[in-house]
């Protein structure tokens, strides 16, 4: 094997561009390349003479060869050695800076999410809650995976609304950078705009066919898939105001004020009336988005006395979340309801101006 360091000492940057081209290429076509075909590739502003010229010190240096008689050039293992190292330091660097985006836009929004359930409480002087935007029936924009060591692959997912989850899968053995390229390219042919429920077993016969002796890290990651977009994996609600249940007399005796201000701070029960919000609103595509559940209708079961008046927000290609008011059944419903339609309007543009 090539001793990477010096392979990286030695190369210019116009000559490790060239040879990241002809090795991209070569995995791709599986055809010698020649320098026309460089020449043509977006980004490379060269004409074929000074390619030419480059390929020929690239040969000379043992990074490619020319096969039989053929005028393009194939990489050697020393180039191939070269474009791994290479490639692996690049996505090192892109998991370590998407891991921070992630970090920095998640605690933006999280702010963004807590002030807008104070000003709904503060306003209304009921109690608020909000969820998080989160997926559902999303699709797939793009897939990539990277060996972060001998026994485990990173899969990075990014789904409609610039959602992105990841998650380490084990594999027996280190890849080779060819059969790692050759694996995304598969994954993301297979399975750009597709939601999980789309992945059916004729896809998955497919790719597992075409993945040949990787058929099990194609079937990991087809496992993982689910797991990873599945829609109540982490569900985030934010609350606020629930001390304005003792505004009302009727809600405010010693039980029934315990059970209220227990039901804000477990959560378990708000998400689940999130969840029949959303499953609603996917029944009833064609409604005004607003739905109101009087005392026993509502899915929070020990709030008989209460009403809860919730929205969704659209933040598009499948991401949306839930706000809601909750209060006594004598709420100012025109209030309530007007404050959640110009609430809802506003939302997804506030939501985008966090994500950015």
């Amino acid at each position: 094997m090539a001793d990477s360091g010096q392979g990286i000492e030695e190369l210019s940057e116009r000559k490790s561009k060239i040879l990241h081209a002809i090795i991209q290429n070569y995995l791709e076509s599986g055809e010698p390349v020649g320098s026309r075909t460089i020449s043509k590739l977006e980004g490379v502003s060269l004409s074929s003479a000074t390619i030419r010229n480059e390929m020929s010190d690239l040969e000379e240096m043992g990074y490619i060869i020319r096969p039989h008689t053929s005028a393009g050039r194939i990489p050697t293992d020393q180039g191939y050695r070269f474009y791994v190292d290479h490639l692996m330091a690049e996505k090192d660097q892109e998991v370590t800076e998407l891991k921070d985006f992630v970090i920095q836009k998640t605690e933006k929004m999280d702010k963004v999410l807590q002030q807008v359930a104070k000003f709904l409480a503060n306003t209304t002087q009921y109690t608020s809650l909000i969820s998080a935007p989160a997926v559902s029936k999303n699709r797939i924009k793009f897939l990539q995976l990277s060996q972060v060591n001998e026994h485990q692959i990173l899969a990075v997912i990014m789904m409609g609304g610039n959602m992105v989850k990841s998650r380490l899968i084990e594999v027996k053995s280190i890849l080779s950078g060819e059969n790692l390229l050759k694996l995304n390219m598969l994954l993301n042919n297979s399975l750009n705009g597709l939601t999980a429920q789309e992945i059916n077993l004729t896809t998955i016969s497919r790719m597992q066919e075409q993945a040949g002796i990787h058929e099990d890290i194609v079937a990991e990651v087809l496992k993982t898939i689910p797991e990873t977009l599945r829609e109540d994996d982490g569900l985030e609600i934010y609350t606020s105001g629930a001390t304005n249940i003792f505004k009302y007399p009727e809600l405010s005796d010693a039980q029934k004020a315990s059970t209220f201000i227990s039901t804000f701070e477990e959560k378990g029960q708000l998400a689940e009336l999130i969840n029949d919000v959303q499953e609603q609103s996917a029944n009833n595509p064609d409604s005004t988005g607003i739905q109101v559940y009087i005392g026993n209708e509502s899915p929070i079961g020990n709030m008989p006395d209460c009403s809860v008046v919730t929205a969704n927000y659209d933040l598009g290609d499948g991401v949306r979340g839930t706000i809601g008011i909750v209060g006594p059944k004598r709420m100012d419903y025109a209030k309530v309801m007007g404050s959640l339609k110009e609430l809802k309007s506003k939302l997804s543009e506030i939501m985008e101006d966090a994500r950015e």
